[in-house]
């Protein structure tokens, strides 16, 4: 399939995807994105069952145009309450900076859609017009299902073996996740040593080795960018960060601050706040994880204790524990709304065309 195809397929106009980044984009963000033109996105790997119905139903009425409904494809955590207590130990004493204490033990705060029939049931049903995929990809009868529906499937890939097993599963499309992408690194399996591919040349190596789009994703700030990896193969930009500060963003205000200040300047990638690699805004856990200590439990057990850190941390005034996913273009984020910021990538995509 040519790349042009990829969106004539989906039938939108722009090739600009919104990244979905569950617990920060929202409903109204996808719509807004979708009517502008472009692939609006929520995210409901985090999401129960009935509050991903509540989020489809929500984008539908706000849009008439496609949208993407992205799914984490986790390996569910293997339980080890000795790694789990020595974690919680490990922060009590960060707890008690705030007068607090960690929890007993570590909850699995959300399950993967590889085994969540319930997930799978909901899209069955509201039918969105594209379903992705990050850490993997779900059983084979998922996905007969979904694109018996007529869902065009998209997925994250981090290196070529991943984007073959996608391909080979009948994806339509590749996301090719470069190492300056904020947010959880897409690999499928956290133990194998990461090759950290940049974004333009995973996707160069993508375009050349498999035969579905390939969609490029990681530090594109700016319709210069957009028309960058256009020009190198890519069908489309997925692009996360720019939209962090969007007033249709679900960002609270310790990180709308952080990612228009100067600690944009200064991303990590961490696995101490989820249990997997993620790239963040420098905070007091890029701190932690700088410095020798316990390994962190398994995801998304981990999630459950940096989140009540966060909130304990916050009702104290201290806004510095909160998970601020963001990739390296963060220092070029331009707050605005989400359909002004669309029409204004479109603006600068079509002038680097006659630069």
């Amino acid at each position: 399939m040519p790349p042009t195809n990829l969106l004539q397929r989906i039938g939108i106009k722009y090739p600009i995807f919104q990244a979905p980044m569950a617990g920060t984009a929202t409903p109204a963000m996808a719509a807004a994105v979708s009517n502008a033109g472009g692939l609006g996105a929520i995210g409901i790997g985090a999401a129960t069952a009935s509050k991903a119905r509540e989020m489809i139903q929500h984008t539908k009425k706000l849009t008439d145009k496609p949208f993407n409904v992205n799914v984490f494809v986790h390996e569910e955590p293997q339980p080890d309450a000795a790694r789990d207590a020595a974690w919680i130990e490990f922060l009590r004493p960060e707890f008690a900076k705030f007068g607090g204490a960690p929890p007993t033990s570590l909850q699995t705060v959300f399950r993967s859609f590889a085994t969540s029939p319930d997930v799978l049931d909901v899209l069955l049903a509201e039918k969105p017009p594209v379903v992705s995929f990050h850490f993997g990809l779900p059983p084979a009868d998922a996905i007969k299902a979904l694109k018996a529906y007529g869902a065009i499937l998209l997925a994250t890939a981090t290196n070529l073996d991943e984007a073959r097993k996608l391909e080979a599963a009948g994806v339509d499309a590749i996301v090719a996740q470069g190492i300056e992408a904020g947010g959880h690194r897409g690999m499928f399996d956290p133990t194998v040593p990461d090759d950290e591919l940049g974004m333009f040349t995973l996707t160069r190596v993508l375009v050349r080795n498999v035969s579905i789009p390939v969609i490029a994703a990681g530090g594109i700030m700016d319709g210069a960018g957009i028309r960058a990896v256009l020009d190198i193969g890519a069908a489309a930009a997925q692009m996360g960060t720019a939209f962090v500060p969007c007033p249709e963003s679900d960002a609270d205000e310790g990180y709308i601050k952080a990612i228009t200040g100067p600690q944009a300047y200064h991303t990590r990638l961490v696995d101490v706040v989820s249990g997997r690699p993620a790239r963040s805004l420098a905070t007091r856990w890029t701190e932690i994880a700088a410095a020798p200590h316990t390994p962190a439990a398994s995801y998304p057990n981990t999630y459950d204790i940096g989140k009540q850190l966060h909130a304990l941390a916050t009702s104290k005034g201290d806004a510095s524990y909160g998970a601020y996913w963001s990739g390296q273009g963060a220092p070029l984020v331009r707050p605005m709304p989400a359909a002004k910021l669309v029409e204004t990538l479109v603006t600068e995509l079509e002038a680097a065309k006659t630069a």
